[in-house]
């Protein structure tokens, strides 16, 4: 994997967020805080490029569960102003409203769309930006929900791989127990996001690395990490399945 300086990466991702927070003039930035690494890493960068008066942690439940526990636990520590919002009659009366059954990844979707609605109302309210916790390895394979989680005015980790932002975060201070465990975007009960990427994100960060930043054949990468073409396919075939996600809506040229 890249070879980086943490200290040097540490102190631009806090001027990073300090200098658009003080090109756009807002007051501060919101956070959604689930209880993972992420959203962790982005809360403790931004106090700490801020100051705790200057950001705004909503944590919002589906359920209530470790993560929830997790995610109060990161707002306490931090000193920051929270609010803890249960989106769940909120999704349970748009789901009501539709009219037909939806599967539990189509309400996953409606959750994090549910709660980028929130974050931009209180980013309205308050005059502050939404820092967004998506990380490069997600965003590569699409793994997020399109207007949802991937939305946000500013995204300090999409630049890093979820190796990088667990190494970040054991630097500046999350909790250990959070960065230890077992990643999920807590959609439903024991949802797992390594399960349903189908690979752990240490050996698709190393893919990603070879056929992205490296630009290596599938072969090539398949043989110095000593595991299959067909696997190495996969990661391809949802890098080139979620493009779309990672761009504006286009039409035909005129």
């Amino acid at each position: 994997m890249r070879a980086l300086d943490y200290e040097a990466l540490i102190s631009n991702l806090e001027k990073f967020i300090r200098e658009k927070t003080e090109e756009t003039g807002v007051n501060g930035v919101v956070v959604g805080i689930s209880g993972g690494v992420d959203s962790a890493t982005v809360a403790f960068l931004a106090t700490r490029a801020l100051g705790k008066e200057r950001v705004l942690g909503l944590i919002m439940p589906y359920y209530e569960n470790k993560d929830f526990e997790d995610a109060k636990f990161v707002c306490e520590m931090l000193g920051i102003e929270h609010r803890i919002i249960n989106i769940k009659p909120i999704v349970d009366a748009f789901e009501q409203s539709l009219g037909f059954e939806i599967d539990k990844k189509s309400r996953g979707n409606l959750m994090a769309r549910t709660r980028m609605m929130l974050l931009y109302a209180h980013a309205n309210v308050n005059n502050m930006l939404v820092l967004g916790t998506s990380n490069r390895s997600e965003f590569l394979v699409g793994y997020f929900t399109k207007w949802g989680d991937g939305a946000s005015d500013y995204a300090p980790l999409i630049t890093l791989y979820k190796t990088e932002v667990w190494e970040i975060a054991k630097r500046i201070g999350v909790p250990e127990s959070i960065v230890n465990k077992k990643p999920s975007a807590g959609l439903w009960e024991g949802q797992s996001d390594e399960d349903e990427l189908g690979i752990s994100y240490k050996l698709l960060d190393e893919v990603l690395y070879r056929l992205v930043d490296l630009g290596k054949s599938k072969e090539e990468t398949a043989e110095e990490l000593e595991i299959s073409v067909k696997l190495v396919e996969y990661v391809e075939k949802l890098i080139k399945g979620s493009e779309h996600k990672r761009r504006l809506p286009v039409g035909p040229e005129i």
